[in-house]
């Protein structure tokens, strides 16, 4: 038996899972999404990253981002060490893709502020 807090909604439920059998059976949620997040905690557990990244700007040196779709928690580091290769030259705005489809993750690194739109 092992037990997770659900942090999908505020209720914060403790999740109690039984994974010895050939199903995996969760109880202690008061919801469906916690049994499926114990359910993908366990089986193939993801992650969001939010960072920054270099700019060549020097009123604003960093730009913050982050990754458009959880990625698989075991290759964070492997997303960070791409992201901490880039430095931005162009004026991109929230949205801009910064890196398109990072390590074939199926998710991009986008800009997350206007600041570098803003600067004159």
């Amino acid at each position: 038996m092992k037990q997770l807090v659900c942090i999908v909604c505020p209720n914060g439920c403790t999740l109690n899972i039984d994974d010895s059998g050939d199903e995996i059976k969760v109880t202690g949620g008061k919801c469906k999404k916690g049994s499926d997040f114990a359910v993908a905690e366990l089986t193939c557990p993801k992650r969001t990253i939010c960072t920054t990244v270099k700019t060549v700007f020097k009123n604003a040196p960093v730009l913050p981002v982050r990754v458009s779709s959880d990625i698989p928690k075991d290759r964070i580091f492997d997303v960070m060490n791409e992201i901490n290769k880039i430095t931005v030259k162009d004026k991109l705005k929230r949205g801009d893709v910064v890196i398109q489809d990072v390590l074939g993750l199926g998710a991009d690194v986008i800009a997350t502020s206007d600041i570098l739109s803003l600067i004159t």
